[in-house]
């Protein structure tokens, strides 16, 4: 018999928002080399301003999470200037359908307090 596996869903890790989603979700650059999952947090790098996957022991910005990709999005031919990412809440989101990169516990600690800093409650 063969085994099915299902993907993330655009906005699947969204449990509640206070409002539309056109409030809390903005269209950003995501940087080239990377083909990521709908539920990745990312992270935004200083100097560019563009976002990448959040990486707590980074020190050019991707260090402090930014916000949580909202649809699958690969940019690994180049930069995809249309990525949409909830950066604002707020809103609560599923721990479970999240995607944290490399990050240990501790770096998942504090991605979480830095998403609670922007209204996203991760439960």
């Amino acid at each position: 018999m063969t085994t099915l596996t299902e993907g993330k869903h655009t906005g699947e890790f969204i449990g509640q928002l206070a409002m539309g989603p056109g409030y809390h979700i903005d269209e950003v650059t995501l940087i080239s080399g990377q083909n990521l999952a709908a539920g990745v947090v990312v992270g935004k790098i200083t100097a560019s301003g563009k976002y990448t996957t959040y990486a707590n022991g980074a020190s050019d910005g991707s260090e402090v999470a930014a916000g949580i990709l909202y649809a699958a999005t690969d940019a690994s031919g180049g930069d995809v200037t249309t990525a949409r990412v909830l950066r604002r809440g707020p809103a609560i989101v599923n721990g479970n359908d999240l995607g944290w990169g490399a990050n240990d516990g501790t770096g998942i600690t504090a991605g979480k307090a830095d998403l609670l800093a922007l209204g996203i409650k991760v439960a």
